[in-house]
C-alpha cells in the first residue's frame, strides 16, 4: 500500500496537535523516516484504530508527519512472496525505525534487515519466533512488544465454559504454520480435562478452509470456538463471526472489535494501548537509543467485552459476576 492511499485514515490523527510540537522535539531539522508493516488490509477497522492510537501518541512526542517525519506504509500482503515485496521496498527507502505488526511480516524484515531498527507489535511469542534473543536483552536491532501471555489462552476457554457451561466440544481456530499457534493450543490442552472439554484445532488461513472445517465440526452438540491470535485470525474475523452464527455455536475472541461485530465475548490485550507505547520506542530509537537496549514488554491493559444480545440469541445467561468483571458490554 502507497503512502497517498493512507491519507484518509491518519488524517484525523495527524490534525490533532497541528504544528505545536514540544520543544525538545525540534532538536534536528533532519526529517526524519518511519515505515509500517502489516499483513492486515489498510482498510481493516483494527488497523486503522492501531495506527491512529500510534500516530497520535508519536505526535504527542513531537514527531509530525509531514513535519519532521515522514511515514511510509506497506499493508495487506496476503503471502510470502507479497511480504518479501513489502519488506524489499522498505528497507530501500533506509527508514530510521519500522513499526512491523505480527510474526509472519517481523520475520523476514528481520533477516532482510540487521542495521534498521524494528520495533514489533502483535507478536504472541518474540523469543520462540527468533525475533530476539531474551525479553530483558533483545539484542541486535529488534525489540517490540508481545501481545499474549500463554496463560491467557486457558482463560479463553475458562470464559467459553463460564459463558455456555453446556459446551464439551471446543474448535480452537488458530495459524498452523505459526508455531505460536501451536503453543496458544497446548495451554488450552493442559486445563481441557479440568474443565471437561475436548478442543480441537481448526486451521485460519484459507477462507474456504474455514468455512468447511466449521461447518464440519458443528454437525455435532455442545461445540463452541475459540479464536487464537495472529494476522490470518484478524483477516478472517468476519467470516468467522458469520459462521458461529449461522451454526449457533458460542465464541470467545481475543479481540474487543469481534464483540462490536456480533461476537458472544472478548478477552484480550488493549492492542490501541500497544501501540502507543510502541510510539515511545519509535520515539526512543529516533532520538538516538538502541532496540538492542530496549527490552521487549508484555501486555499490561487487557479488556473483557461480552454481547448481550448475541448472548440472548444463542439462549445464554451470561452470570452476573462475569458482567460486573467485564470493561464493556453490549446490549
Amino acid at each position: 500500500m502507497r503512502r497517498r492511499e493512507f491519507l484518509g485514515v491518519v488524517g484525523g490523527a495527524t490534525a490533532i496537535v497541528a504544528g505545536l510540537l514540544p520543544a525538545h522535539a525540534q532538536q534536528s531539522n533532519r526529517m526524519r523516516r518511519v515505515a509500517f508493516l502489516s499483513a492486515v488490509s489498510a482498510d481493516d477497522p483494527e488497523n486503522q484504530a492501531r495506527l491512529a492510537a500510534f500516530l497520535t501518541e508519536l505526535q504527542r512526542l513531537g514527531w509530525a508527519d509531514g513535519r519532521n517525519v515522514r511515514m511510509d506504509y506497506r499493508s495487506g500482503a496476503r503471502d510470502a512472496q507479497q511480504i518479501r515485496q513489502h519488506v524489499e521496498e522498505l528497507i530501500a527507502l533506509a527508514p530510521d525505525a519500522i513499526l512491523v505488526n505480527g510474526t509472519e511480516v517481523a520475520e523476514p524484515l528481520r533477516q532482510a534487515t540487521r542495521n534498521v531498527p524494528i520495533v514489533f507489535v502483535q507478536v504472541s511469542d518474540p523469543v520462540g519466533a527468533g525475533l530476539v534473543a531474551s525479553l530483558a536483552r533483545p539484542g541486535g536491532n529488534v525489540t517490540g512488544f508481545a501481545n499474549i501471555e500463554f496463560g491467557m489462552t486457558g482463560k479463553w476457554l475458562e470464559l467459553l465454559k463460564e459463558i455456555a457451561p453446556g459446551v464439551t466440544r471446543v474448535a480452537v481456530l488458530r495459524d498452523a504454520t505459526n508455531p505460536t499457534g501451536v503453543a496458544q493450543l497446548a495451554a488450552m490442552h493442559a486445563v481441557a480435562p479440568s474443565l471437561g472439554v475436548v478442543v480441537s484445532p481448526l486451521n485460519v488461513t484459507v477462507a474456504g478452509d474455514i468455512e468447511r472445517d466449521i461447518a464440519e465440526f458443528a454437525r455435532e452438540r455442545n461445540g463452541g470456538l475459540i479464536l487464537t491470535v495472529g494476522s490470518p485470525g484478524i483477516r478472517n474475523r468476519s467470516l468467522i463471526l458469520a459462521l458461529a452464527a449461522r451454526h449457533g455455536m458460542p465464541a470467545v475472541y481475543p479481540y474487543r472489535i469481534a464483540v462490536a461485530g456480533g461476537g458472544l465475548a472478548s478477552l484480550g490485550s488493549d492492542s490501541s494501548d500497544t501501540y502507543r507505547r510502541a510510539a515511545g520506542y519509535v520515539d526512543r530509537i529516533l532520538r538516538g537509543e538502541k532496540p538492542a537496549d530496549l527490552p521487549v514488554q508484555n501486555p499490561t491493559k487487557f479488556e473483557l467485552a461480552i454481547n448481550l444480545k448475541t448472548a440472548k440469541t444463542l439462549g445464554l445467561t451470561v452470570p452476573p459476576s462475569l458482567l460486573s468483571r467485564a470493561d464493556e458490554v453490549i446490549e
